[in-house]
């Protein structure tokens, strides 16, 4: 399992917090997965035989969040 550790742009209530673990959980190989909303920040814990970081990120990206560099 590899650890992916983000900072998400635009979650702003606890709706936002389930969107994006809505995203994150749709895809294959991910164990678990944390966000802390004041912060943003975003733990992935993830199978790299089954999804990528890229993936991730798309996942976010594609349901309209932002990750900060």
């Amino acid at each position: 399992m590899n650890t992916l550790i983000l900072e998400v742009t635009g979650m702003s209530c606890m709706g936002c917090v389930n969107s994006v673990k809505n995203l994150i959980s749709a895809l294959p190989g991910i164990s678990n997965l944390e966000i802390d909303l004041a912060s943003g920040r975003v733990e992935v814990k993830h199978d790299p035989a089954q999804v990528d970081a890229a993936a991730i990120r798309s996942a976010i990206e594609d349901g309209g969040y932002g990750i900060a560099d």
